[in-house]
């Protein structure tokens, strides 16, 4: 009976927030006017092969994108190295770092930090557009600290505290966003699988530095003009999960299957289908499809609509290697050799492989 009231409560929650939250994503004026658009990136490497469907079943530092609830799952400490190849000859890479550690009774303390290098931009001037003037670079930086705590076998929750900055070498910008996600596990086995969280909320950010100022000659005497930046909201979302995970022979194979529905505020809601297979926890082989409108047509087509990149298929792979079995109350040490595949209408699409070290 408790665990209808908890089901009970915990849809009620996630209706609540969605209608709060679907007040402003159905608003098509917004659509594709928030910036931090780096926040949106998947990072890591298992849910980026499962196009960020695990909502609901997402653990560990992978769960950071997808659901902060899943890193109250870790039981000691965990570390994950990941490398985005993006859109394949772009130039453009996305590095990640996050590290997790269980705390005891108290909960898990997380650490992300993400960054996207674009190489060095050879630098023009009006005057000498044609000449050498040097080069300057990009920065986009996404820095997260994450608590999750297991309130119960079947409760997890958390939040992550995000700061984004962003900008070239005379012009910047940092806010500041929060994630926050509950995951509710039931069955016999734990096979049943449930996940809300809300991604990416905070304050509004906007431009300053000394690029929005300019000289101007005001009746023979030079004076400087500071612009003033156009404030621009960060791209919050709701997303909603399930999954079931279907166990044979002993629980040496499972089938999971996982359903996500995001709700963009400034994009176009998403639909997520993903299917994984595991052998015998060693090996794991994943896919997804996420449907959006006009997700088929081409990116060029402006009167279509599309707004997205992605042709919406994802796969991907997983090794894992028990390097050290878990003794008495020790953890064991595993070693996850992870690669995923997202397909892309133009680009070549994005490879991006981890390593994942469990202890």
């Amino acid at each position: 009976m408790k665990d209808i009231y908890r089901i009970f409560a915990f849809i009620t929650l996630g209706i609540l927030l969605f209608s709060n939250l679907n007040l402003k994503a159905g608003n098509d004026d917004r659509r594709g006017t928030a910036g931090a658009g780096s926040l949106l990136i998947n990072p890591w490497a298992k849910s980026a092969g499962w196009g960020g469907v695990n909502t609901a079943c997402g653990t560990g530092i992978d769960a950071l994108f997808s659901n902060v609830a899943g890193l109250g799952r870790i039981s000691g400490t965990e570390a994950n190295f990941s490398y985005n190849n993006w859109l394949d000859n772009s130039g453009v890479g996305v590095s990640s770092f996050g590290i997790g550690q269980s705390l005891g009774d108290y909960g898990v303390l997380g650490i992300s930090v993400t960054s996207m290098g674009f190489g060095l931009i050879d630098r023009t001037a009006v005057n000498s557009p044609e000449f050498n003037n040097g080069t300057f670079s990009i920065s986009n930086m996404n820095i997260g600290v994450s608590f999750a705590k297991a309130f119960s076998t079947s409760i997890y929750g958390g939040a992550t505290v995000k700061v984004v900055n962003e900008g070239i070498d005379n012009v910047t910008a940092t806010g500041v966003a929060i994630d926050a996600g509950i995951q509710y596990v039931t069955g016999e086995n734990y096979e049943i699988k449930f996940g809300i969280t809300l991604k990416n909320w905070g304050p509004a950010m906007s431009y300053s530095g000394d690029g929005l100022s300019t000289v101007a000659d005001f009746y023979g005497r030079q004076m400087s003009l500071e612009q003033r930046s156009q404030s621009f909201e960060i791209p919050s979302s709701l997303n909603i999960g399930a999954s079931y995970d279907f166990l044979f022979s002993e629980n040496k194979h499972r089938l999971t299957t996982a359903l996500n529905f995001a709700s963009m505020a400034f994009s176009k809601d998403q639909y997520t289908l993903g299917l994984e297979y595991s052998f015998a926890k060693i090996f794991m082989l994943r896919s997804s499809y996420t449907y959006e409108d006009a997700i088929t047509t081409s990116v060029y087509d402006v009167d279509a609509g599309a707004t997205t990149l992605y042709s919406g298929f994802a796969a991907g792979a997983s090794i894992v290697a028990p390097i050290q079995k878990s003794k008495n109350d020790k953890n064991g040490v595993n070693l996850s050799i992870d690669y995923a595949y997202r397909l892309t209408k133009i680009g070549g699409g994005i490879h991006t492989v981890g390593l994942v070290i469990s202890l």
